[in-house]
């Protein structure tokens, strides 16, 4: 079988295969540290932590952390504060010079950047940790404390958190750099995979016991599936824009007269609008948490499976999806560069003429990308709506599903580079696996 045959040309190539090892050893490294408990911390006490990751915001942040949250974990932070650090000095690049600069700088200004957002992160963890801490404090029992509660066991706590997460940060350098794919959007798609057979088994007991029996379970399988589809529609969708280049001759070499594309991204903002609309949705859960309140407009934009809770999200999704794409995607550089380069479209005027269409396609492709995006964000409680539980829900959509579908894409974009390089055939039988390049932020 053609299944078999890629499979043992994959292992055949020594640095393909010498990689891929080396990254499943990188993540089983990375998955032995969940089960290692913070010291102090009793890890048979931890009930009231895991009910709590259940469901819910604290269920995303869990899965995210690979289960190592609800664990109180030395990986508890996981890699998101180098996820937030990293979205930070994206925003600082569009607004600042000096950011904008060091963006255009090639290798040297992205390790300039790569150190800035380390010495973010930092930022970051020093203040995520304590706060972790307290919720530790609010849900554990006193007996989970083996160690006095005291300045010693918060602060070597504090220390032990920055340090697990700045660790997870170094094994996913290290993926990337002697690996296979984006190491810190590997690291956060294992994390979300980690999940998925114990959150399946419990949905299949739960249907095969009673709600729904087994053509239930069959139906969800079937729209699971459907899901992904459109997840990886939405993931590589394109407008190519054809662009013709002036033909050229310099000595006895002709260059130019060959028309090329520009491949515009449908959904080119990636999982930042959901990551955005889920940050300030988050608000109302932490008014109510800090004031005790209980007024029907808390309590409304604080179930994140209620008809104004996903309303809201739906719409902020589509408006930071525009917002996004217009302060990522520059028509005038576009225009700029094409030129300089004797590029133009055919049928359209070099200069403004040029920026107005590009202006014109991004808003027509962008609002479908939008409205499919708010979809996939709001999916999940859709299915929980439907009688899915809440933990199997997850993978029908949000930023889990966009994340897992984009980084498999990707590996598997660069496993078939190194087949083809070596003059194998690809994963496919016709075309291309086409990835989507960079980290997890740019999905």
């Amino acid at each position: 079988m053609r299944f078999f045959q890629t499979i043992k040309n994959i292992f055949k190539i020594e640095d393909l295969r010498a990689r891929l090892l080396y990254t499943l050893g990188i993540i089983t490294l990375y998955r032995l540290g969940k089960y290692i408990t913070l010291p102090g911390i009793d890890p048979s006490q931890l009930g009231a932590l895991k009910s709590q990751t259940s469901s819910g915001i604290m269920s995303i942040l869990d899965m995210f952390s690979g289960g190592a949250f609800s664990q109180a974990s030395v990986f508890a932070l996981g890699i998101m504060p180098y996820i937030s650090a990293s979205i930070v000095v994206q925003l600082l690049g569009i607004v600042f010079p000096y950011f904008q600069k060091l963006q255009k700088e090639g290798e040297s200004g992205r390790r300039k950047l790569n150190q800035y957002t380390r010495y973010l992160t930092v930022l970051v963890l020093i203040l995520q940790a304590p706060t972790y801490l307290i919720n530790l404090n609010a849900r554990l029992p006193a007996t989970a404390f083996v160690l006095a509660n005291g300045f010693f066991f918060k602060f070597s706590s504090v220390v032990i958190l920055t340090a697990g997460t700045i660790f997870v940060m170094w094994l996913g350098e290290k993926i990337t750099d002697k690996g296979i794919g984006n190491g810190i959007s590997l690291i956060i798609m294992i994390g979300i995979v980690a999940r998925m057979p114990q959150n399946f088994f419990f949905e299949f007991g739960t249907r095969i016991n009673g709600a729904g029996g087994p053509i239930a379970l069959i139906v969800e399988i079937v729209l699971l599936f459907v899901v992904i589809l459109g997840t990886i529609m939405l993931v590589q969708g394109t407008r190519r824009v054809p662009v013709q280049y002036a033909r050229r001759i310099v000595g006895n070499k002709q260059y130019g007269g060959v028309r090329q594309y520009i491949p515009l991204k449908i959904n080119a903002a990636g999982v930042m609008p959901i990551i955005f609309a889920q940050a300030i949705m988050m608000l109302p859960i932490i008014i109510a948490g800090y004031s005790n309140s209980s007024s029907r407009f808390v309590v409304a934009f604080s179930n994140m499976y209620g008809f104004w809770y996903n309303l809201v999200t739906g719409l902020l999704i589509i408006l930071f999806t525009y917002f996004y794409t217009a302060i990522t995607i520059n028509p005038v550089q576009m225009a700029e560069d094409m030129k300089k380069n004797g590029g133009f479209i055919p049928g359209i005027k070099p200069g403004r003429k040029t920026v107005e269409f590009f202006d014109m396609i991004m808003s027509r492709i962008t609002f479908p990308g939008s409205i499919f995006l708010a979809i996939i964000a709001i999916l999940p409680s859709i299915a929980v709506k439907a009688g899915v539980s809440p933990q199997f829900a997850q993978f029908y959509g949000g930023t889990s599903l966009l994340i897992l579908v984009g980084v498999v894409l990707d590996t598997l974009q660069q496993i078939e580079s190194h087949l083809l390089m070596r003059h194998y055939d690809g994963l496919m039988k016709t075309g291309r696996v086409k990835g989507r390049a960079g980290s997890v932020t740019s999905i």
